[in-house]
C-alpha cells in the first residue's frame, strides 16, 4: 500500500519491546488516568457547591471547546511538529489542574472557577490529543504501527479501569483538591517521558509543501486531503458512521436496556465489562501480532459483524447471553478499530498527520456525545429493540462505504523488505532520531 513518502526504516525491536514506544505508552497512560481522575474530581467538586444541573455543566464545559478546537489542534501539530506541541500542551494541562487544586485547597471558590478551569483544560486538550495521537509514525517504523495501535487500545482500556477509582479514592481521603492534585502529579510525570522521546524526523513531501499561509487555509487543505485520499477518506466516513451508530447504544442504550430487562446496574456493569474485556484481548493480540493480512478487507468485514452483534444485544433473552454477545462485540469492534487507525496513519502523508489524527478524534470526542440525547429520546418513544437495530444498521452502512472503495479493500499494513517480501519499495536510509522537545 502506498505510504505517501513515509519512510519504511527498520527498528531493532518490535514495538512492545521498544523502550521509545514504551515511554510514549507510559506517558499516554499517565495522561489518560489523569483525565479520568480529573473528570471525577470536577464532578464531585461541582456537587459540593451547586446542584445536579451545574454538575452536568461543569463536566461538559471541557468537552465543548475540545470538540470545537480539535481540528485546529491538528493544524498546530502539523505546523510546529507534534513533539513540541505534545510536550508544551501537557505541561500547560498540568499547570491548570494543579492551579485549580491549589485554589480548592486554600479557599472555597465558587462554581465559576470549576467552569473556567474545565474550559481551559478542554482548550489545551484540543492541542494535546491530536499531537499525542500523531506521534506513532515518528516512534518506530511503519511496519510497527499495528502493534503500537494495539498497545494504545490496551492502555486506554486499562486507564479507564484505573482512573475513576483512583479519583474516587483521592476524593474520599482528601476531597476534590487531593484528587485534582493527584491528576496534576500524573501529568507532571508524563512530561519528562514525552521530552525523552526520540522522534524520527518526518520527510518533507510535495503535498504539504504548498500549504496555505493561514491556519484556516491549512485546515481546509487538510480536510480536502482527507476527502480526496482513496484510503483515508472512506475509512474516515466508515469510522464516523460506526461511532455515531454504536456509541449511543453502548452508553445510553445499555443503561435503558438493562433497566427495562430488570438486570439493573450490576447487569450493566457486567455487559460493559465484557465489551471492554473483548477490546482488551483484541488489543493485546494486535500488539503481539502487529500485522493482519488484507487489513482493509478484514477491518470492514469485522465492522459489519461487530455492528450486527451490538444490535443483537437488545434481543438477548438473559443477562448471561447479553454478556456473551457483548464480549463478542468487543472482540470484533476492538480489532476493526485498531486496524482502521493503523491503516489511516500508515497511509497519511507526513505533513498531514496532525490534521488526520484530529479528524479521527473529532467524531468520538465531539460529535458522538451530541447523539446521546437523541438515542435516549428514541428509546423512550419506540423501545430499545428498534433503536438498536437502526443504530447497528447505520454503523453497517459505514462498513459498506469502506468496502465500496477498491483501495480500501486492497489496503495492507506495511511490512519491511528483508523480513518477508511484499512488493514494498526498498527502505531508505535510517533517519537520525531527535528529541521530542
Amino acid at each position: 500500500m502506498p505510504t505517501d513518502g513515509m519512510p519504511l526504516t527498520s527498528t531493532p525491536h518490535p514495538a512492545h519491546r521498544d523502550a521509545n514506544v514504551l515511554r510514549w505508552l507510559t506517558a499516554y497512560a499517565l495522561s489518560l488516568i489523569g483525565d479520568a481522575a480529573c473528570l471525577v474530581a470536577l464532578g464531585f467538586a461541582a456537587q459540593e457547591v451547586a446542584g445536579p444541573a451545574q454538575v452536568g455543566m461543569v463536566m461538559a464545559a471541557g468537552a465543548v471547546p475540545r470538540a470545537l478546537l480539535m481540528l485546529g489542534g491538528g493544524v498546530v501539530a502539523d505546523r510546529f511538529g507534534p513533539g513540541k506541541v505534545v510536550v508544551g500542551s501537557d505541561a500547560v494541562r498540568c499547570a491548570i489542574v494543579l492551579g485549580i487544586a491549589a485554589a480548592l485547597w486554600l479557599t472555597s471558590p465558587g462554581l465559576w472557577l470549576l467552569v473556567v478551569g474545565a474550559v481551559l483544560f478542554g482548550v489545551v486538550d484540543a492541542l494535546f490529543m491530536p499531537a499525542v495521537g500523531a506521534l506513532p509514525p515518528q516512534l518506530a517504523a511503519l511496519d510497527q504501527i499495528g502493534r503500537i495501535q494495539g498497545l494504545r487500545m490496551l492502555v486506554i482500556r486499562i486507564s479507564w479501569i484505573v482512573g475513576p477509582p483512583l479519583g474516587g479514592l483521592a476524593m474520599a481521603y482528601g476531597g476534590a483538591a487531593a484528587a485534582l492534585g493527584a491528576a496534576g502529579l500524573l501529568f507532571a510525570l508524563s512530561v519528562p517521558l514525552l521530552m525523552a522521546l526520540r522522534l524520527r524526523p518526518l520527510p518533507a513531501d510535495d503535498q504539504s509543501g504548498a500549504v496555505a499561509p493561514s491556519a484556516w487555509g491549512e485546515l481546509v487543505d487538510g480536510l480536502r486531503y482527507i476527502r480526496r485520499h482513496r484510503v483515508i477518506g472512506p475509512l474516515m466516513v466508515s469510522g464516523a458512521m460506526s461511532e455515531l451508530g454504536t456509541n449511543g447504544l453502548l452508553t445510553v442504550g445499555l443503561v435503558l436496556l438493562t433497566k427495562d430487562q430488570g438486570w439493573g446496574p450490576s447487569g450493566y456493569g457486567w455487559i460493559v465489562g465484557a465489551f471492554g474485556l473483548g477490546q482488551a484481548v483484541c488489543a493485546a493480540l494486535l500488539a503481539v501480532k502487529g500485522r493482519v493480512a488484507r487489513a482493509g478487507l478484514v477491518q470492514n468485514v469485522m465492522l459489519v459483524v461487530g455492528s450486527a452483534s451490538v444490535g443483537a444485544l437488545a434481543f438477548m433473552p438473559t443477562l448471561s447471553a447479553a454478556v456473551g454477545m457483548s464480549l463478542l462485540s468487543g472482540l470484533l469492534c476492538g480489532m476493526c478499530g485498531g486496524l482502521a487507525i493503523a491503516l489511516i496513519q500508515t497511509s497519511a502523508a507526513p505533513g498531514y498527520l496532525g490534521r488526520v489524527t484530529s479528524a479521527m478524534s473529532l467524531t468520538g470526542v465531539g460529535l458522538t456525545p451530541l447523539s446521546f440525547p437523541l438515542f435516549g429520546a428514541a428509546i423512550s418513544a419506540w423501545g430499545a429493540q428498534p433503536v438498536f437495530v437502526i443504530g447497528a444498521a447505520f454503523s453497517t452502512l459505514g462498513a459498506v462505504a469502506g468496502l465500496s472503495s477498491a483501495a480500501v479493500r486492497r489496503a495492507e499494513l506495511p511490512r519491511l523488505p528483508g523480513r518477508k517480501h511484499t512488493g514494498q519499495p526498498a527502505a531508505g536510509p535510517a533517519q537520525t532520531p531527535s528529541r521530542a522537545s
